[in-house]
C-alpha cells in the first residue's frame, strides 16, 4: 500500500484538494481523517463538500457527532473524538453502507467498526502555513482515486 503525500501551502490549497477529491467520490465511500489540531481537517472537509455539491455551510460536528448534508451525493460528517471510551452501538455501519460519502474525524476511536476498505487521510503541520496531507488508500477503488488525484 502506497501513501500519497501532498504539500499544501495555504488553506485554499487544502480546500481545493478536498474539492477535487469530492468531485471524484462515489456513494459508499468512507474517508477517515486524523491529524494535528488546527491542521485543516475541517477546511479539507469543506472542500470535499463543495466537490459533492453541498451548498450548506459545513462545520465540525464536535458536539453532535454526526452531521448530514445533501448534495449530488449526501455527506455524512462524523467527529467521534468524544467516543474514545464508549462501547455504544451508534449505527455507524448504516452510514458506511449507505448512499453517501462518510468522513470520520478521529476515526481511531471507532477503528473496530470501520469498513476494511477506506481512504485514510492524515493532515499535519509542517510549518505555520504549510500542511502535509497524507493519503493511505486501502482497497483498489481508493488506490485508483489517489492515483488520479495525484495527476
Amino acid at each position: 500500500m502506497k501513501d500519497y503525500v501532498f504539500i499544501m501551502k495555504s488553506p485554499e490549497e487544502t480546500h481545493k484538494l478536498g474539492k477535487r477529491l469530492g468531485e471524484m467520490l462515489e456513494p459508499g465511500s468512507v474517508l477517515t481523517l486524523e491529524g494535528d489540531l488546527g491542521a485543516g481537517k475541517t477546511t479539507f472537509t469543506k472542500g470535499l463538500a463543495v466537490g459533492l455539491g453541498v451548498e450548506r455551510v459545513v462545520n465540525s460536528p464536535t458536539f453532535t457527532i454526526i452531521k448530514e448534508y445533501q448534495g449530488r451525493i449526501p455527506l455524512y460528517h462524523m467527529d467521534v473524538y468524544r467516543l474514545e471510551d464508549s462501547d455504544d452501538d451508534l449505527g455507524f455501519e448504516e452510514y458506511f453502507d449507505g448512499e453517501g460519502v462518510t468522513v470520520v474525524e478521529w476515526a481511531r476511536f471507532i477503528k473496530a467498526v470501520l469498513p476494511e476498505e477506506k481512504l485514510m487521510i492524515e493532515i499535519y503541520h509542517e510549518s505555520e502555513s504549510v500542511r502535509r496531507i497524507q493519503l493511505r488508500p486501502i482497497g483498489s477503488y481508493y488506490e485508483a482515486l489517489c492515483k488520479e488525484l495525484q495527476q
